[in-house]
């Protein structure tokens, strides 16, 4: 009787299967923004609980009747953040109850973006005291996004390509498998300080730009 010693035989792997060539494409599409969201807020201060509610409700709610006037739907409207804050004074490191701080915060979505300054101008006249949070972007988002994705799997290919020719090696330009990676929605933020004398205020969007992102692995 014979036997045999060794390890079990394995069916030969073609050398061409683990050629992969892994790469990330990057797209990018710039587009004018057609939509703009603003926060204002309204700060009261009073020794009074009840008297800084009472005039940060009346402050406000003329800040939004104002809106409202200007054509601003209510439904583009709402309440973001209602904050009370106890403020002290501290004498002779005794800390003394100075009064409250209140304040109410609404964002405000407009369109047409060329109303944004004629929207801050009208609610810091009526008495919103702070301006924040500026943030443009556009409708349609998703046509531009696979707009963008496009362009980001076109620039992985070339990619490929130009480092399969430079190892000089055949390469199929068909990718085995793609990965899109999820990017958030497309915003620019600006944030400006206002007082009671502003008026007129230019605003410039500038463009937004919308970002795609794959992994695409080719054989070669």
């Amino acid at each position: 009787m014979y036997y045999s010693y060794g390890p079990p035989y394995r069916q030969p792997v073609s050398r061409q299967q683990d050629r992969m060539l892994i790469v990330t494409g990057n797209g990018r599409v710039s587009v004018e923004p057609d939509i703009a969201s603003i926060q204002l807020a309204v700060i009261t201060e009073d020794e009074s609980l009840s008297k800084a509610q009472q005039d940060n409700a009346q402050t406000m709610n003329q800040v939004i009747q104002s809106l409202v006037d200007l054509g601003i739907p209510r439904e583009n409207i709402r309440t973001t953040s209602y904050q009370i804050f106890p403020r002290y004074d501290f004498v002779d490191g005794e800390q003394l109850l100075r009064g409250y701080e209140v304040t109410n915060q609404i964002t405000v979505r407009i369109s047409p973006i060329s109303e944004v300054g004629t929207v801050i101008d009208t609610a810091v006249q009526n008495g919103v005291n702070r301006v924040s949070s500026i943030q443009f972007s556009v409708t349609n988002v998703e046509n531009y996004y696979q707009q963008a994705l496009i362009q980001a799997l076109e620039n992985a290919q070339a990619k490929a390509s130009t480092i399969a020719e430079s190892l000089q090696v055949d390469l199929d330009l068909t990718p085995i498998k793609i990965t899109e990676e999820v990017s958030e929605t497309p915003a620019a933020f600006k944030t400006m300080a206002v007082s009671a004398e502003s008026f007129s205020t230019p605003i410039e969007p500038g463009e937004v730009g919308i970002r795609a992102v794959v992994e695409a692995r080719f054989h070669y």
